[in-house]
């Protein structure tokens, strides 16, 4: 209106209107309207505040909520943080103890330290037990179900945080959203692969989750113990034989991992850079026939299986190659499928697969396709919805988002395992720590004591951080001084990568070592193994120092599909190639 006078606005309110103009932009706001739009006024907090999750409404736990992405919410259709990952938050103290524990100089634990017992993390029987899907029929409405599940999961954490306080549980997940995923894939799985790292397959392998499938879903349970390129032969089979006696309806499958897709190197002699490109060829994951194998034993001549062995024949065969012509249209994503609980319904057979983020569920179903159907990322959460893939006519797979099980294990060795984004733990030093007990850092990466003492035995963890820092020239943007923040923050990255490998044992491994060792299957590990570096090449520099910042900068870029621009500038390719060894991502290249 002409001549109207503006209202005095004052900072302290043009603050708060820009900051609810962010929000909005971000698509943080959790409260919407009827239409889908965010309701302005009362501003939602961030996913790195402390807030109470609605599902422990009951609790004094707080909670965060990580991987916030932006978007907003269209009529209820479309919430892009509807599947993040839900953790209890550490309090401001207990962070604040453990950088002063990071100070205390630390002692090298003997190799018996490494041998874990499932029973101990997970404790069968307790109210660890995980949380199940209440029951329901097709005559109740969606909103009777979800109020049921709802009211089933509140009183589930709530008996969970009574018997144990948050600061001795583990890292759990807390977001219902994602239970109902698992549930969903349960329900419609005929057979469930149980993925785990070999390196904490004890971490990473639920009791509670095994004895619902078998005695509650009366189903079968696949355990694939992925990655068993990064350790020794005899290591796998130790955790193969734990598994088989501790869980006779168990069947196991070994699976290599990296690399995932193959890769030719080229040097630029001129920048002294290695630079990587990658193939539209999938590498084949060696283990594929060995899961048909067993699932051939369980359907029997239920459904006709007769495509998937060809479908391997072809891969084998076409490895290596270009070939596109692998029955492509036969691989199909859906996002919803209906639940009739019948076991090999119209002769098709339904694998789904669950586990702990980052332990490469996505990356082993692209594995079995031969190609990328699913999106994978070193973050961990990286999927956030359960989808079907139909590998042939008669057999589809089915990827579960990752779901981090309530156990009373070392937060550190979550940390560790990947299963909590690295880029978001508040004080990495108390884990560098734990590493550097179990695998003695300061001789794996030749660290000088920061103190310059040559004498000087006693090392913490913050010295370690320290000394790395000052190793790799990390230093701080304004005052010049060390990173060490930056630098715990890097040997964690590599850490989970495997360059630095933590790898645990299975009780009385250490006692009993030679007799693994010698183990006939052993020798079957090895082939598989060196078959599959034969098919996988990959260059690394001499020089330890450009590697690891190489790493570091891919992690930093966040997914691992990006493919890598080659750039020559003579014009002519020079690719030099090496033979994976039994743990190729030595930081060093010492192992």
């Amino acid at each position: 209106m002409p001549g109207h006078r503006k209202t005095p606005f004052s900072a302290k309110q043009k603050k708060k209107q820009l900051q609810e103009k962010r929000e909005r932009n971000r698509g943080r706001f959790d409260q919407v309207d009827e239409e889908g739009m965010p309701i302005v006024g009362r501003r939602s907090r961030s996913h790195s505040s402390q807030k109470k999750c609605p599902q422990v409404a009951d609790t004094t736990v707080n909670v965060k909520k990580i991987n916030q992405q932006p978007g907003k919410n269209k009529n209820g259709h479309y919430d892009p943080n509807r599947y993040r990952l839900h953790f209890v938050k550490d309090s401001d103290q207990d962070i604040e103890d453990r950088k002063k524990k990071a100070r205390i100089p630390f002692k090298v634990l003997p190799e018996e330290s490494l041998e874990l017992d499932v029973n101990l993390i997970f404790e069968p029987g307790s109210a660890l037990d995980l949380p199940k899907r209440p029951s329901w029929n097709y005559k109740m409405t969606k909103e009777i179900v979800e109020r049921q599940e709802e009211k089933y999961f509140q009183e589930y954490l709530d008996r969970l945080f009574e018997t144990y306080k948050s600061d001795n549980l583990s890292f759990v997940e807390l977001n219902l959203e994602t239970w109902r995923q698992l549930w969903r894939v349960l329900a419609m799985s005929d057979i469930i692969l149980i993925i785990t790292d070999i390196r904490h397959p004890a971490l990473h392998f639920s009791p509670a989750l095994y004895d619902h499938i078998t005695k509650d879903l009366q189903k079968e349970v696949i355990l694939v113990l992925n990655k068993i390129d990064l350790v020794q032969s005899s290591l796998v089979i130790a955790w193969k034989r734990y598994f088989q006696i501790k869980f006779p309806k168990l069947k196991i499958v070994c699976f290599t991992s990296y690399p995932k897709d193959r890769e030719e190197i080229e040097i630029d002699s001129k920048r002294s850079v290695f630079k990587k490109r990658k193939l539209k060829k999938r590498g084949f994951g060696v283990g594929a026939s060995k899961l048909l194998q067993i699932c051939q034993e369980i359907v029997q001549d239920k459904v006709d299986l007769s495509s998937w062995k060809r479908r391997i024949e072809i891969q084998i065969v076409n490895e290596g190659s270009d070939n596109e012509e692998e029955d492509a249209a036969e691989i199909r994503v859906e996002e919803e499928i209906i639940d009739t609980g019948e076991r090999f319904k119209g002769g098709m057979l339904t694998i789904g697969c669950c586990g702990y983020p980052n332990v490469g569920k996505s990356s082993l179903m692209n594995g079995l396709v031969g190609k990328k159907v699913v999106s994978v990322s070193k973050t961990p959460g990286h999927t956030k919805h359960f989808q079907t893939i139909y590998l042939t006519k008669t057999v589809k797979l089915c990827d579960c988002p990752g779901l981090v099980f309530p156990s009373l294990t070392d937060k550190s060795l979550q940390i560790l395992s990947g299963i909590y984004p690295i880029a978001q733990v508040r004080e990495p030093y108390s884990s560098v720590g734990f590493l550097s007990e179990r695998l003695d850092l300061t001789k794996i990466l030749k660290l000088k004591h920061p103190s310059d003492d040559e004498n000087c035995n006693e090392w913490s963890a913050w010295d370690v951080c320290d000394a790395w820092a000052a190793k790799k020239g990390f230093l701080t943007a304004k005052a010049a001084r060390r990173d060490v923040y930056r630098a715990a923050n890097h040997i964690l990255r590599l850490a989970v990568e495997g360059r630095i490998c933590l790898a645990f044992r299975p009780p009385n491994y250490t006692a009993n070592k030679s007799v693994w060792e010698n183990d006939p299957e052993a020798q079957s590990i090895d082939q598989q193994q060196e078959e599959h570096s034969k098919r996988n090449t990959l260059s690394l520099p001499e020089d330890d120092e450009d590697n690891s910042e190489d790493a570091e900068r891919d992690y930093e870029d966040g997914d691992e599909d990006e493919e890598d621009e080659v750039e020559n500038q003579d014009g002519e390719e020079n690719l030099c190639a090496m033979k994976l060894t039994k743990n190729p991502f030595s930081v060093l290249q010492d192992d």
